[in-house]
């Protein structure tokens, strides 16, 4: 009995040493953009503790070469990066390009000496500003975008331009035993796949923010529609939501450790909409000022002749005012906690959000938190 005693001892220890041993997953990161479009920041303005990570938008490419957009990138990259003293364990990346600032990144990536020029500006860049990595937000490899420059080589040297900073990043890193993290900002949208090579991408890149967000945007779309629902409704002609992104990023090779899903806090809003089924999947114009941050959402909207409804095939609220005929599709709390329980289900790499100005209140960023650092209390969510 003592011998059998003593075995199930060493074996329980082993067991013990083992599970200590193994490695753990990485806790869920917290992306925030922050976007002053050339203001300054001012000292206390962003509050460093609900993120881990805060993308600086945005970094500008001219002649081949990274630098400052702006006058004023200088100072606040320097607000962010004191933040650390805040918050320890965040991490103050810039990202570089945009929806507007993509133009160059054909000519860039398009050849090994303009590709070395970039990469050697980039680490120039970090170093120059004590930064923690870079975000390449290329929309879109292949594709025009806001009418850049595009070619069939972008999808190859996508895949290139990543490969060669990651390797002189590591290279750098081997030197100051300082890592430098390397992440992209990701089309939710089936031809951005088709235009890259995610198989091999994700193998050079920490994260893939993913952008699961204006699936339905007044003007392009002729309909209203949820501008981010995290399922798929069966009513949607679209048949587009973020859980279907990130299974068709899976698919096309990507972990799902390393995807972030991103989220928008503003909305989406369309005018001239007939009250049937509460506006939704209506025939729709563009309204004015038709990208309404959460902040005035929640001030101007909620409760002022609009009614809030809830899409439970997509886990997506909405608003609807019978008397203006007016749409809005935004995020709340309730789709965030709905979204964070996916993201821990999921075993996803965490959230992103665009943008932290967006609201004022700090309401959803708080609501994020909650969704990824409070325990799992069994509560599903309906699909």
């Amino acid at each position: 009995m003592y011998r059998l005693r003593s075995i199930l001892t060493i074996v329980f220890a082993a067991l013990i040493a083992t599970v200590a041993a193994s490695p753990q997953p990485a806790p869920p990161v917290i992306v925030g953009y922050v976007f002053p479009q050339n203001g300054a920041l001012q000292h206390g303005q962003i509050d460093p503790r609900g993120m881990t990570r805060i993308n600086y938008a945005f970094a500008a490419i001219q002649n081949g070469r990274m630098v400052i957009a702006s006058a004023g990138d200088s100072a606040n990259l320097h607000q962010l990066t004191a933040l650390r003293k805040q918050n320890p364990l965040l991490q103050v990346l810039i990202s570089v390009g945009g929806w507007s600032g993509s133009a160059a990144f054909s000519d860039v990536a398009l050849t090994a000496q303009s590709r070395a020029g970039f990469i050697q500006s980039a680490l120039e860049f970090l170093k120059s500003y004590d930064l923690d990595g870079l975000d390449v937000d290329w929309e879109y490899p292949g594709l025009p975008g806001a009418g850049n420059r595009f070619r069939s080589e972008d999808k190859r040297n996508f895949t290139l331009l990543l490969k060669g900073l990651h390797e002189r990043f590591a290279q750098e890193s081997s030197h100051s035993h300082k890592k430098l993290l390397l992440t992209i900002a990701a089309g939710a949208f089936d031809d951005f796949l088709a235009h890259t090579e995610m198989a091999q991408v994700q193998q050079y890149v920490d994260a893939v923010n993913l952008m699961a967000f204006d699936y339905y945007e007044a003007g392009p779309d002729a309909i209203t529609g949820n501008h981010a629902p995290l399922f798929t409704d069966p009513a949607d002609p679209k048949k587009d939501s973020a859980d279907a992104t990130v299974r068709a990023f899976e698919t096309a090779g990507v972990p799902a450790a390393k995807i972030v899903l991103g989220v928008p806090f503003y909305g989406r809003m369309w005018q001239q909409v007939l009250n049937a089924n509460h506006g939704l999947f209506q025939a729709g114009k563009p309204a004015p000022n038709g990208e309404p941050p959460y902040s005035v959402i929640k001030v101007t909207f909620l409760d002022h002749s609009f009614t809030r409804y809830w899409d439970a095939k997509s886990n997506a609220p909405y608003l609807y005012s019978e008397e203006k005929h007016v749409f809005v599709s935004y995020e709340d709390p309730e789709s965030l906690a709905a979204k964070g329980k996916y993201v821990r289900s999921h075993k996803l790499g965490g959230m992103m959000f665009w943008s932290y100005f967006n609201d004022s209140s700090g309401e959803l960023l708080g609501a994020i938190d909650r969704a990824l650092d409070v325990p799992d209390t069994g509560q599903t969510i309906s699909k």
